[in-house]
């Protein structure tokens, strides 16, 4: 039997009950983060396979291995960025576009690179269709960062990392911050660090588990 085709309205309601169940019932505070993720529609993001489930509290498969995070990490690690609208933020592993979407929605403008030019290009051409221009595609090994357009207030990881790259590190602003999930290939730990005038501090958010980031600063193939 083929799958009953939702409306727009159907997934705007499905969007909402996302926002109030899985991230404000959750914790997810930042009013600004709530507000993009209840208007940027997911399932635009998502495999057509997977329409049904866009808003559903759990990652999806993408292609080439890849994932789009369940909601609830977006919103935790967009929220842990302390985005207020004038920051120059890098991406590093695009994937679907979503993470990308959220954060272009909330700063002011996003470095985002991915390893696929396949995905990159999908991603790219969503991020257009929905009005978002200040958005910067680049393809290639991003483990190492995007020194080139670089300094960034903020660098956000979308796949798991050995440890913080030193190059990533040193191409964040004096007070900038990272957010990353580090630690072995299968767990890790998200972490947020932050530059001070006192040096770097970590905070830690929580467990996960994140796809790997390949590259010559993550994991190998």
């Amino acid at each position: 039997m083929k799958p009953r085709t939702l409306s727009e309205e159907e997934f705007a309601k499905r969007r909402a009950a996302m926002v109030k169940r899985q991230l404000r019932a959750r914790g997810i505070a930042d009013e600004r983060v709530l507000d993009a993720m209840a208007r940027i529609p997911r399932h635009r993001f998502v495999p057509a396979s997977a329409l049904a489930e866009a808003y559903e509290d759990h990652p999806l498969p993408i292609g080439e291995g890849q994932t789009i995070s369940q909601p609830y990490i977006v919103a935790l690690m967009t929220e842990a960025l302390q985005l207020e609208g004038l920051e120059r933020v890098l991406e590093v592993g695009t994937g679907s576009g979503y993470q990308t979407a959220i954060l272009a929605a909330l700063c002011h403008e996003v470095t985002t690179v991915d390893v696929s030019p396949r995905l990159a290009d999908r991603a790219a051409e969503r991020l257009r269709t929905l009005g978002y221009s200040q958005v910067r595609f680049l393809i290639g090994d991003g483990t190492g960062g995007a020194a080139q357009h670089g300094p960034y207030d903020r660098i956000l990881a979308t796949g798991s990392l050995p440890s913080v790259p030193t190059a990533m590190r040193a191409q964040l602003t004096p007070a900038g911050m990272l957010v990353a999930p580090v630690g072995g290939r299968w767990e890790q730990d998200l972490i947020r660090l932050r530059r001070t005038p006192q040096g770097d501090c970590v905070d830690h958010l929580g467990g996960c588990r994140f796809v790997p980031l390949l590259g010559e600063h993550g994991w190998k193939a």
